[in-house]
């Protein structure tokens, strides 16, 4: 049981100098890498990310894995997204394939009621989106799009548009077209 809070002083140096080993190389890799690399333009960036942030979490938790293997993991990562991104801007097959479109769901105030069905959108949910953008009601609505990260922009008949970040606020259920 007093392993559980304590195992040994030994133990917590080997987890500082991992975790401080591991944010360095990391830091490098994504330097390498560009900024993209940490997007969530889509369902595939945001995969790679929580993978890249998993993928850290094993080298500096684990003690069954190396430091120089998780950092490969992480490498290789890096290296298949920054493959995907290459290959999405110069072919738009491949972009087709690994990302979604944007989906209209209101349309002038209307309601598109078929494509929340095919993005898997209840109506509540939507209102509620409705609801905290500046539109505040269907009918005062230009546009509303479900974007390629899950989040919501709400497009106000005066064609001022409200970003909202429901992805991340639990309203995103994988729901990529």
């Amino acid at each position: 049981m007093s392993d559980m809070i304590f195992d040994s002083i030994g133990g917590i140096f080997r987890m500082i100098l991992l975790a401080t080993m591991a944010y360095v190389a990391v830091v490098l890799i994504i330097r390498i890498s560009g900024k993209r690399t940490l997007s969530t333009l889509n369902a595939f960036d945001m995969i790679v990310t929580v993978a890249l942030g998993s993928t850290l979490a094993s080298a500096i938790l684990s003690q069954s894995t190396p430091l120089v293997e998780a950092l490969a993991a992480f490498a290789t990562l890096v290296a298949l997204q920054w493959i995907v991104a290459w290959a999405s801007v110069r072919s738009s097959g491949f972009a087709q394939l690994v990302r979604s479109e944007p989906a209209l769901l209101v349309r002038n105030g209307e309601i598109l009621h078929d494509a929340l069905r095919r993005q898997r959108v209840t109506e509540n949910e939507l209102m509620t989106v409705i609801r905290q953008s500046s539109a505040r009601a269907p009918e005062n609505t230009a546009a509303v799009i479900l974007e390629t990260d899950g989040s919501f922009s709400v497009v106000s008949e005066d064609g001022t548009e409200d970003g909202t970040a429901y992805a991340r606020a639990g309203l995103d259920r994988g729901r990529q077209g």
